[in-house]
């Protein structure tokens, strides 16, 4: 808690849809959408890798229907929209080699998750789970250098598939550095740009990147002519993507999550169906962290729930407000386990969010740019307010 009230720089990284790993967690999120639109029941744990040239997926998929899903043309028809598509930079849809090792569901993980009543499913897995909200800086309830790099990479995704900055290419990350005082940010000390780029003079680069990057990050108010801006600091970047780097489904945690504030349970959510309390848990502990903080019943709230395989009910709830709560920690705990206004069994989970039927969303467009801070997500509602002050006594 004290360095949350003290003077200190904090980073977060964003990556964009380019990226090796971010190429992976699209192709096994396209995939669960599709066995999705087969399915709503459907059990999917989908990998993915890649390499020069190369798309390999694996894992465990029991979907009705399944033959009409193809997943090598549903890995193509991501590639080619991420933008990978000229055959000489090593790596584009159109010529990659394709491998498939994908198998049904394990019955033994399957008899602790289908059960004859909804409500008594189990967790398809053990762990912990961390949903987090904040609302010291920014309008999203989300730490702000994370939100300041995912904008950046947003904007320059953009300006690349539009062709305004023609030389660009799909595989990028951004860093931002946020001072902090008192729990709010102030200032931006270093903004870090790595772009694939054609082979083109690297003043240029860094010209036109600072440009954008002013201007995306100007409109925080937290520029100086102190920041400084490394844009592309090796010298060069043109070898990129899977030709340059492997990737594989679920190495970007921090980055879908909250940029390395608070806690994180180790569990990815890419290529996994809402049974699997990885992804929905950590859905909906920042659903219920959100409306704790936007209820005002604390400033900053972190919500740690725990399961295990097999079980509906989770093991634990543990709530922490840093020292900011309006009411005392066990009695959010206390307001949270009794189920009356979030419910963290594995079904109710599911049926609250929409997680199995997702509508104006996809599982595959979740996955860029953070899991977290987007409007558009069920689990980004604020529609249990009302109910929680009158739980709390606060109305």
């Amino acid at each position: 808690m004290s360095k949350l009230m003290t003077r200190h720089v904090y980073t977060s990284e964003s990556v964009s849809e380019g990226h090796p790993d971010k190429v992976c967690d699209q192709i096994s999120d396209a995939i669960l959408d599709a066995c999705l639109a087969q399915d709503p029941k459907a059990h999917v744990g989908c990998e993915t890798a890649v390499g020069p040239n190369l798309v390999v997926n694996l894992g465990e998929i029991t979907c009705k229907n399944w033959e009409k899903i193809n997943p090598q043309v549903i890995a193509r028809q991501v590639v080619e929209s991420i933008g990978y598509d000229d055959p000489s930079e090593g790596f584009s849809y159109d010529t990659f080699s394709y491998v498939s090792a994908i198998h049904g569901q394990s019955e033994d993980i399957n008899r602790g998750v289908t059960r004859e009543r909804r409500e008594d499913q189990g967790a398809g897995d053990q762990g912990m789970m961390f949903g987090y909200a904040s609302n010291a800086t920014t309008p999203q309830l989300m730490p702000a250098p994370i939100v300041f790099a995912h904008s950046l990479l947003e904007e320059l995704t953009r300006l690349r598939k539009e062709k305004v900055i023609e030389y660009l290419r799909p595989d990028s990350k951004a860093q931002v550095s946020v001072i902090h005082e008192n729990g709010k940010a102030t200032e931006i000390t270093t903004v870090v740009i790595s772009h694939q780029t054609r082979d083109i003079p690297l003043k240029r680069i860094q010209k036109d990147l600072k440009a954008v990057a002013r201007d995306v990050l100007g409109r925080t108010g937290l520029l100086t002519n102190r920041t400084e801006f490394l844009i592309n600091p090796t010298g060069k970047f043109v070898i990129g993507g899977p030709c340059g780097d492997a990737g594989v489904t679920g190495r970007k945690i921090i980055v879908d999550s909250y940029g390395g504030v608070g806690s994180h349970g180790g569990g990815a959510f890419s290529g996994k169906d809402p049974s699997k309390v990885d992804r929905s848990a950590a859905y909906y502990g920042r659903y219920a962290a959100k409306n704790i903080v936007a209820a005002g019943l604390a400033d900053k709230c972190e919500i740690q729930i725990a399961y295990a395989i097999g079980v509906p009910k989770p093991l634990s709830i543990n709530v922490s407000t840093y020292g900011t709560g309006k009411i005392d920690e066990d009695r959010i705990v206390k307001i949270l386990m009794d189920g009356e206004i979030f419910d963290f069994r594995p079904a109710m989970m599911i049926k609250d969010l929409g997680l199995t039927k997702p509508k104006s969303w996809s599982y595959r467009n979740s996955c860029n740019y953070g899991h977290f801070g987007r409007e558009g997500f069920p689990w980004e509602k604020t529609d249990r307010v009302d109910a929680l002050r009158e739980a709390a006594g606060l109305k």
